[in-house]
């Protein structure tokens, strides 16, 4: 979407023509199924606006909501991390697009919700959700990382721990501190997001 924003008329029609070639939606991410059954879900509020973050109370109320949907579509769910205006899940499903197609109902119903509490009716709250199927194992923690990170890179806080509408203080008691380090030294995110310092954990 920003990038769309900064092509010429020529790159809009050229991008256009290539989608409509491939029968890819002409304005969202094409959802496919994949080999693998483990997957990161990005989320994004429209625009990027902070409509989860409106309060404490609805980041805590959706944090509780969406893994619980997520239950009974997945056979894991790793990870997740629900920021102010975007959220991320890492989870293992063999039915990513039954999960898609029930995040896009969730977002429906939160949307009615959030847009009559907000006085703001007819307001595009949600971008489509990006799926990308995990490669490897080193794709996997470096996922892992990014997620629990994401609070520290967005300089909402300073620890992974700190952030409480995610899954970062289960994981940390799960596998303790040192090995939580060792994972971040040995996965580092590389292109999931650069020239990040360590985490205090």
């Amino acid at each position: 979407m920003y990038n769309w924003r900064k092509m010429t008329e020529s790159q809009r029609s050229d991008v256009m023509a290539r989608r409509r070639q491939n029968r890819y939606p002409w304005h969202s991410p094409p959802h496919r199924g994949s080999e693998s059954s483990q997957y990161f879900v990005t989320v994004a509020c429209y625009e990027h606006l902070a409509i989860i973050g409106e309060s404490a109370e609805r980041l805590a109320e959706f944090e509780e909501s969406l893994p619980a949907l997520l239950e009974d579509l997945t056979t894991s769910i790793y990870a997740w991390a629900i920021l102010p205006n975007h959220y991320h899940v890492l989870i293992k499903t063999v039915t990513i697009l039954d999960v898609l197609r029930e995040i896009g109902r969730h977002h429906g119903r939160t949307s009615y919700k959030w847009n009559g509490e907000d006085n703001a009716r007819g307001r595009k709250v949600w971008c489509n959700a990006l799926e990308t199927a995990i490669k490897s194992e080193r794709h996997f923690w470096a996922t892992m990382n990014y997620i629990h990170n994401n609070p520290v890179h967005h300089k909402y806080v300073t620890r992974w721990q700190d952030w409480p509408f995610c899954s970062a203080t289960l994981y940390l008691e799960a596998v303790g501190r040192d090995e939580a380090r060792r994972r971040w030294t040995g996965y580092p995110v590389l292109d999931l997001g650069k020239a990040w310092d360590p985490p205090n954990l």
